[in-house]
């Protein structure tokens, strides 16, 4: 429990966010709470994209935008591997950490960019950055089901229902996480630059790519099997355990 706390801290948690008594309940179940990411003084390092279904034929349309997102993210804009969440009702977070606080302003700014380039087709909230969230893992109270980060390599198979029906091993989502880096300042301010609206034409491919060129294993998005998960959870000393549920 200590370890997913102190990892939501180091990612993406202001301090002071939620008292760490109220963030082992949410994690546990016991309460779910919207938490702000922005601090009084209009600072943040940590924002959450979100993608929603779309309405077109395609039901995983938000998990291949996604894909497009987070792959130009690491190579044509040099940033870290976000990490990725499911909703626990129908749709994906992508979640970008900062190193240090950054104003919202510049960070509202990114965000609006990076929507005009890869994914203008999904809708985003004016003020996205201020946005609260529901950090995972936690309870949706919606849905009944669980948020959770995730392998990337699962995504698609939450593309028509986005959530668990057991709260996630606290282990598994530490072992999502434990692995990422902040961007530094100085990246950030780099993609801010690359993304000018000035760019001619909107970068982002027309699917997703699998494993782009040159992407080291480990990163986002490769297409991954069972066995590719298991053997990713063993590298870190943790023993998955899969329940198939029987309706009723």
């Amino acid at each position: 429990m200590q370890k997913l706390i102190s990892e939501l801290n180091r990612l993406y948690l202001p301090p002071a966010a939620l008292p760490s008594e109220a963030l082992a309940r949410h994690v546990q179940g016991q309460e779910t709470f919207a938490i702000g990411l922005v601090t009084a003084d209009d600072l943040t390092r940590g924002v959450m994209i979100p993608f929603h279904q779309l309405d077109k034929g395609d039901e995983a349309a938000h998990w291949t935008q996604l894909c497009v997102v987070a792959n130009a993210l690491q190579n044509e804009l040099d940033l870290p591997a976000p990490a990725v969440s499911i909703s626990g009702a129908s749709g994906y977070g992508l979640w970008l950490s900062l190193e240090t606080p950054t104003p919202v302003a510049q960070v509202q700014a990114f965000v609006e960019r990076l929507h005009a380039a890869y994914f203008p087709e999904q809708k985003l909230g004016p003020d996205i950055v201020r946005a609260q969230v529901e950090l995972p893992p936690c309870l949706n109270r919606s849905s009944g089901k669980w948020a959770a980060f995730i392998h990337p390599g699962m995504g698609a198979s939450f593309a028509e229902e986005s959530g668990l029906e057991m709260a996630p091993p606290l282990a598994g989502q530490v072992a999502f996480l434990e692995g990422l880096q902040s961007m530094s300042g100085e990246q950030f301010r780099h993609a801010l630059e690359l993304l000018q609206p000035a760019r001619d034409a909107a970068p982002a491919p027309a699917s997703a790519p699998s494993k782009p060129a040159g992407v080291p294993d480990g990163l986002l998005l490769k297409d991954a099997t069972l066995e590719d998960i298991v053997r990713h959870l063993h590298s870190k000393n943790i023993e998955p355990t899969f329940r198939h549920l029987i309706p009723r």
